[in-house]
Formats: C-alpha cells, structure tokens, sequence
C-alpha cells in the first residue's frame, strides 16, 4: 500500500512507523495532535477513484496528511460505495489505533456521507456509524467529516 505526502513525495517507510514519527516528531515540536482518517470516491466513467486520508491537526497550528489512493473498475451502488470508504477508513484507523492511543492522540473517523435524507449517500448513514462506532471509533458525517469530504475530496476530482 503507497502513501504519499500532500507535496507528493512517496512515503518509503511502513505508514505505521511514518505516523509514529509524525507523531513524535510535532510532540517534541511542543503540537497537541489529533488525526482524523477519512476517504473519498469519484466515479469517472467505468473506474471509481478512492482517495484515502490521515490528516493531522496541531491545535491552533494548521493541519499535514498522508494520503493513499487507488481505483478500482468494480461496478457498485451508491450504498456499497459509501460503505467501501467507510471500510478502507476503518482499516486504516484499525491499524493505527494502539499506536495512537500509545501516544494519546484522539482519533476521529470520517464518513463522507450526508446527513441529510435528500442526498443519495444518506442511505448508507446508520450502517456507516453503526460500523464505525461499533469498532471503538468517533464518528463524524457531513458537514463535520472534513478528512473525508474535504481532504480525501481534493484528491479524487
């Protein structure tokens, strides 16, 4: 699995150790973090883009990501698809929660999913917070979901 930083520069380390020495690295810096995991998707024609996002917050000193990405030609519903961002998100935070919590680093997952019952996403909101709430995590939707909506966004369109 490839991460890249935001500037594009390939993250040749295991992300693991990478988020460790992230972590390590704004802590002596004197920065509070707190990591938000989220993922996007855009479909293009016959292949669905995944965009999947670490994105660190320094209390009250901006914000750094790693981001994953891949695409698939897998054909699925809106509710499947929603339900695959959750599940590469969940994967991802599954990996990194005892190192977090080893740090004491708040952790949040994302859903790019509206909260809002006119939009199409909405259908697979109970299923996505039961998910992610179930697995031990905070959950945050739309408008909230920042990591996911906003961060992974920018990296699929």
């Amino acid at each position: 699995m490839t991460w890249r930083k935001f500037s594009g520069e390939v993250i040749q380390t295991p992300i693991i150790e990478e988020v460790e020495c992230a972590i390590e690295r704004e802590t002596n810096l004197g920065n509070k973090l707190k990591v938000c995991i989220g993922t996007d998707s855009q479909v293009k024609g016959s292949v669905t883009d995944f965009a999947t996002v670490i994105v660190f917050i320094r209390e009250q000193r901006g914000a750094f990501m790693f981001i994953h990405q891949e695409r698939t030609s897998q054909k699925m519903s809106i509710k499947e698809r929603m339900l695959t961002e959750v599940q590469k998100s969940i994967d991802i935070a599954y990996k990194l929660c005892d190192l977090l919590d080893l740090y004491d680093v708040e952790l949040e997952v994302h859903a790019d999913i509206n909260t809002n019952p006119m939009f199409k996403s909405n259908q697979a909101l109970h299923e996505a917070m039961g998910y992610i709430l179930s697995m031990g995590f905070v959950f945050k939707a739309k408008p909230e979901a920042f990591a996911s909506s906003c961060c992974a966004n920018k990296m699929v369109q």
